[in-house]
């Protein structure tokens, strides 16, 4: 199948330098949201009909210049992917014609629009079906305010063209069911009917939506069908439409993870900006935002205000209020925060204690051990049955090059060290408080570095001049 996309628009109302399709639902850009839909009904397409032959998406691009093409090369794979710049913009018939060259004839031709980000798959899927391989077939909907949009015009039932409000006259801007502009088209019948349009209208443009009047009188049948919900057909053009569509989509989410069981304090104060994937009794507090591929085990608990982003957590563990998590792993019946930070590469084993202003980075824990407050621990590997002291550092980085800290199972770090890399602390061994270490330190004994405490006798303790 063949798919146009849509996404040359300047989007001014927008009041950004960032062209419109590239601005985030969820943390993707609505492009991108596109793009996905597309090739998921490409596939669904080819499971269904062997001789629809493969995708071919063309991004007709224009305001921006290489942003779009450049954004897209960064977030989605290009494989079956073309761009075609349109420039000037003259109408969404015009910016159609630009996909000309790649199109296949042999496969119909599936028109999606950038800027409206959350269609989904199975809505489209049934419009597919309607065209069948020789019809033009329109994604339409009912609206009680259909101010602005294009009318669907019938006769004796049958779509036979459709009318843009500033085109319209009074009987037909009273029509209701409007044109979403999403449709499909015989790819061969399309070229003949993109190189007969005029602009000869209200906007001086090019409107693809005028093939419609030229599929009937090509003898075309033209068919249509409905999206499952009227918010698939939501367009962006302001940054408040955005901020809409966002919550939209955000409410979608939550309701789907409430129907798998998750507990959600507050549905309406969560954000997924990615994929989360919860297991059985999870529950999430307000105002937990997760992003890019996230999972929860059974019984995971999650505090308030916490971010997670490219994270397992395992079953059982609670990461309380306030944690920032990315690209890291919390092993079975881990307790995290509050105020804990875990940093790309941080792999917790089982029971690990991570408490409140702990910060990992880059570093393994094995089951049992514990840094309970306000330590670094960076580049480690750390044993079993581990007690990091509060205040200890691992010191990890001279300036220039980083080196590893090795603490073995069932080592005591005392509070306030600083274990200055490259370093080993034996199995069992223990550092007192204080300490600064810059050699290993030998398993089973305790290990001291700090100045010898001294009372200074006569001193007297300062007192405020006057002035």
């Amino acid at each position: 199948m063949n798919v146009v996309i849509l996404a040359a628009g300047m989007g001014k109302r927008m009041q950004s330098n960032l062209p419109k399709v590239l601005h985030p639902i969820a943390g993707k850009a609505m492009l991108q949201h596109v793009i996905e839909t597309a090739r998921e009904v490409c596939a669904t397409t080819r499971k269904d009909a062997s001789d629809m032959g493969a995708a071919k998406i063309c991004v007709i691009y224009g305001h921006g210049g290489e942003q779009v093409p450049t954004a897209v090369a960064a977030t989605v794979s290009e494989e079956g992917i073309s761009f075609a710049k349109q420039e000037p913009q003259l109408g969404t018939g015009h910016a159609v014609a630009q996909a000309i060259p790649y199109l296949d004839d042999a496969v119909p031709t599936l028109i999606l629009y950038g800027d409206v980000p959350l269609t989904r798959s199975a809505s489209l899927q049934r419009l597919v079906a309607a065209a069948g391989s020789d019809q033009l077939a329109i994604l339409t909907a009912h609206m009680a305010d259909p101010t602005g949009l294009g009318r669907i015009i019938r006769e004796d039932g049958k779509i036979c063209r459709i009318v843009e409000q500033k085109d319209a006259n009074a009987a037909e801007r009273m029509v209701t069911e409007v044109n979403t502009g999403i449709m499909v088209a015989p790819t061969i019948a399309l070229k003949k009917w993109l190189g007969q349009l005029s602009n000869q209208n209200a906007q001086g443009e090019y409107y693809l939506t005028d093939i419609v009047a030229s599929a009937v009188a090509d003898g075309v049948l033209v068919t249509s069908a409905q999206p499952d919900a009227i918010w698939e057909t939501l367009g962006v053009n302001s940054k408040v439409q955005l901020a809409e569509l966002e919550r939209l989509h955000q409410k979608n989410i939550a309701t789907s993870l409430l129907e798998q069981g998750v507990t959600l304090l507050d549905p309406a104060r969560i954000d997924v900006r990615g994929n989360l994937v919860c297991g059985r009794d999870v529950t999430i507090d307000v105002g937990c935002v997760f992003e890019g591929q996230v999972e929860l085990a059974d019984g995971v608990k999650i505090g308030a205000n916490c971010v997670i982003k490219n994270a397992k957590i395992g079953a059982g563990s609670v990461i309380k209020a306030f944690c920032y998590i990315e690209d890291a792993i919390v092993g079975e019946q881990g307790q995290i925060g509050p105020y804990a930070r875990l940093r790309p590469g941080a792999e917790l084993g089982e029971d690990v204690h991570i408490g409140n202003f702990v910060e990992v980075k880059n570093s393994q824990i094995a089951a049992h051990s514990k840094a309970n407050h306000l330590a670094y621990i960076g580049d480690a590997t750390i044993g079993s049955r581990v007690n990091i002291g509060a205040g200890t550092i691992t010191c990890n980085y001279d300036g220039v090059n980083k080196f590893r800290t090795v603490i073995e199972d069932d080592a005591f770090i005392g509070s306030d060290s600083q274990l200055i890399a490259p370093v080993r602390v034996g199995k069992g061994a223990t550092l007192g408080a204080g300490t600064t270490l810059s050699k290993d330190a030998p398993e089973g004994k305790l290990t001291v570095s700090r100045a010898r405490q001294i009372t200074v006798e006569g001193w007297q303790r300062p007192v405020k001049i006057k002035k």
